[in-house]
């Protein structure tokens, strides 16, 4: 990932759904440049000055898109995500939860054949405080500064942009990966992008139990990241075998508790701390 794939005109998938129109409003507000939206049913209407299309590829007869966010329901995520991805979108961020993790392996397999990014699904976006929100990121809980944040779970990442917001700590990148199983972009490509962008100066990972995705960015962070990073992983209290909030964040093992992990990035020279007050206080 690079600055530039989150510049581009906007086209947003299930714009005629009561959560496809309401974020699609409050993106505009803060200027994202939505040009287009698709509804199979609803093509030709328009959603203010929106025009709405059958298909992405009939809004790319009027249109330049390079950017796609997702509302479209589970049960036709698949179909939405493999028509941005035939289309030449090159980044698709997907808001939709609850996609069949088949579905997810399917997608995930052309968008690497085909070169497409996937932030998501079950994920809030992404918020670029002043430039461009995509997504469900409120822009009021974000400030411009030179702080990147990537986390799994949509709730804290709010929590830790309004934290850092308060106390006069801005963000260049605001990034919720989602949690679940089967995703597109994950830490590493987040912390790649944060040590290569010049203007992010410290970063945050916000992590949670279940799967190994914390302990293998503690490894890259101790070979390849030279910036300081801040992490909090979620779940210090989970007994085994509880999911918490989504199927990504099931604690299968000693080695995916959140001691564990907070442990292997703290090996790794990251700043860590047990809550995610204590972690926003430690950051000057």
């Amino acid at each position: 990932m690079t600055p530039e794939l989150f510049t581009g005109n906007v086209i947003v998938q299930g714009i005629t759904g009561s959560h496809g129109a309401f974020h699609t409003r409050q993106m505009c507000a803060v200027g994202t440049p939505i040009v287009a939206g698709t509804s199979p049913t609803k093509a030709g209407t328009r959603l203010d000055d929106i025009p709405v299309y059958a298909s992405i590829r009939d809004a790319l007869r009027d249109h330049a898109v390079s950017i796609s966010v997702v509302f479209v329901p589970a049960p036709h995520a698949r179909g939405a995500l493999l028509e941005a991805i035939n289309a030449g979108i090159r980044l698709i961020i997907c808001i939709t939860e609850g996609i069949p993790v088949h579905d997810m392996l399917i997608v995930k397999r052309l968008a690497d054949e085909r070169g497409a990014v996937i932030i998501g699904p079950n994920c809030p976006g992404v918020l670029l405080p002043g430039l461009t929100k995509l997504g469900i990121i409120p822009a009021a809980m974000g400030a411009p500064g030179n702080l990147g944040i990537v986390s799994r779970s949509g709730t804290l990442t709010y929590e830790a942009a309004s934290s850092l917001s308060a106390r006069g700590i801005g963000q260049r990148y605001i990034i919720g990966i989602g949690g679940d199983r089967v995703h597109g972009v994950d830490f590493i490509d987040c912390l790649k992008l944060f040590e290569s962008d010049p203007q992010v100066e410290k970063i945050v990972l916000i992590g949670e139990i279940g799967g190994h995705a914390e302990t293998t960015a503690a490894r890259h962070i101790a070979s390849h990241v030279s910036k300081p990073v801040y992490g909090y992983v979620a779940g210090h209290s989970a007994p085994v075998g509880i999911q918490l909030g989504h199927a990504g964040a099931i604690l299968g093992g000693e080695s995916e508790s959140a001691r564990a992990k907070t442990d292997a990035l703290a090996r790794s020279g990251v700043h860590t701390a047990d809550s995610l007050t204590e972690l926003i206080a430690s950051i000057r």
